[in-house]
């Protein structure tokens, strides 16, 4: 099993870099990016550092990548936080310097197309948070989620081993950043499903994986995945973006890990829950319902043509919808499938 770094928690005044690799939406809403900036500062007591990218929307990708690395190099920062994902960070991760990275490792903070970068840092030992950018989860209008709070101090601050917990209603309803009224508006939360059980074993392995789409890109390049060897004895973790994707393609995803032999070294599946609605696919409550059922029976029957025990979990409090569990990549994972309990370690 691949060994990772162990890394620094955090403390009230520490200095932190957060920077934008993925799209300079803080140009274009800097209303919700401050907000996040100042609930950084008020909930947590971190100090943030911007970087010369962080609010330019469009920036080059070497300039962009500039400042991950100068992030990253900079001995004042204890960790570094992205601002929100995007598109094109494959392209990005060509140009870090893995030399400073390894020198510098510290906590990575982000979600989506910062896929890339978390995968970058798995494949150099250095582990991540999975979760919590700056203009969603800290910039959350009305007020930050319970939940999402608790796990970032546990990730960040407490560390240990902690158990998954459940939240009793979901939000993927998003409110319109153009209209600045909304940040102080709480948005529209539903009753959560639950999780999903599958499967006879319990495992315990290393957390790997993250937003689908941005995998596909990294199976299409092929440069940037683990190896197969440092795969054996992992988790899987997956979650789909705001594309809603039609579960043809995350059937096409995971059948292409099951043909790659990866199920044979997976201990477990654990899945995010689906986002089911956009702005431009505004779905009502029974087709969300429909959407999340059907990715569910898709990743399950592909994961079972390859693997008829390991455990497969669905529907956790991780990915594109609120609240977020900050998830431990490159940690320990332990699934109890008679308890059903997550235990993660921070």
């Amino acid at each position: 099993m691949k060994t990772f770094a162990e890394l620094n928690k955090l403390s009230p005044g520490d200095q932190v870099a957060v920077i934008s690799p993925s799209n300079g939406l803080p140009q274009i809403f800097p209303h919700v990016f401050d907000l996040g900036l100042k609930r950084l500062e008020d909930e947590f007591g971190l100090i943030a550092k911007e970087y010369p990218t962080t609010r330019i929307m469009g920036a080059p990708l070497k300039d962009r990548a500039r400042d991950v690395n100068d992030a990253f190099a900079d001995k004042d920062n204890k960790a570094v936080f992205t601002s929100i994902g995007g598109e094109d960070q494959i392209k990005l991760i060509k140009f870090l310097d893995p030399e400073v990275i390894r020198n510098n490792p510290k906590p990575f903070i982000g979600y989506s197309d910062n896929t890339q970068i978390h995968n970058f840092l798995w494949n150099l030992g250095i582990p991540s948070y999975y979760g919590g950018a700056i203009m969603t989860q800290f910039g959350m209008q009305g007020n930050m989620d319970d939940l999402t709070v608790k796990f970032i101090k546990k990730a960040l601050f407490e560390g240990g081993n902690t158990e998954l917990e459940v939240s009793d209603e979901y939000n993927d309803i998003g409110l319109d950043w153009n209209d600045t009224q909304t940040l102080s508006q709480r948005r529209h939360y539903e009753p959560n499903d639950g999780l999903f059980w599958n499967g006879s074993q319990n495992a315990e392995g290393v957390l790997w994986g993250g937003c689908l789409e941005s995998l596909v890109y990294q199976t299409t390049v092929d440069k940037y995945l683990p190896s197969a060897n440092d795969l054996e004895g992992t988790i899987l973790f997956l979650e789909t973006a705001e594309d809603i994707p039609e579960h043809w393609l995350v059937e096409y995803l995971v059948t292409g890990f099951g043909e790659r032999g990866w199920f044979d070294k997976f201990k477990g599946v654990l899945v995010g829950r689906p986002k089911a609605w956009e702005f431009d696919k505004p779905n009502s409550t029974d087709a969300k319902l429909k959407y999340r059922a059907e990715q569910r029976e898709t990743i399950l029957k592909v994961v079972r043509e390859y693997n008829k025990d390991i455990p497969v979990v669905q529907n956790i409090d991780c990915g594109h919808t609120d609240p977020q569990i900050l998830l431990p990549m490159g940690r320990k994972v332990s699934i109890d499938t008679s308890k059903q309990k997550i235990i993660l370690n921070y």
